[in-house]
């Protein structure tokens, strides 16, 4: 089974959107317009065809920002301690995440993938 392939058709039923613009590197939110009700959507989904239990606070990322406020409080290493909170989610692609994480909500289409992996 291709994963991003199925991702693709479950974001173009539930956004509406056309398949050709759904890349791995798309933004969900500020690319791709999802909203909240369809991230929900989209989890059920994501449950249903993977047959996986999806934890919405995971892969949504949506501690994120609760993640990197716990590592300065308790002075650890922010990377390792976000590697530790969303094991999914590489090394790089964290740095990557929290060199972006002015720019606004920072999931992309290749982190439903390597949650599903």
């Amino acid at each position: 089974m291709d994963i991003l392939e199925e991702i693709k058709k479950i974001l173009v039923e539930i956004l509406d959107i056309e398949n050709h613009i759904i890349t791995p590197e798309a933004y969900l939110i500020r690319e791709l317009g999802a909203e909240s009700i369809d991230l929900l959507e989209l989890a059920v989904a994501i449950n249903s065809e993977f047959n996986i239990d999806v934890n919405d606070d995971e892969i949504f990322l949506r501690k994120l920002r609760q993640y990197v406020t716990e590592a300065k409080q308790q002075n650890n290493d922010l990377l390792q301690y976000l590697v530790e909170k969303l094991p999914f989610l590489s090394r790089k692609r964290l740095e990557n995440i929290m060199a972006d994480l002015e720019g606004g909500p920072t999931l992309k289409v290749k982190d439903l993938i390597s949650y599903i992996e």
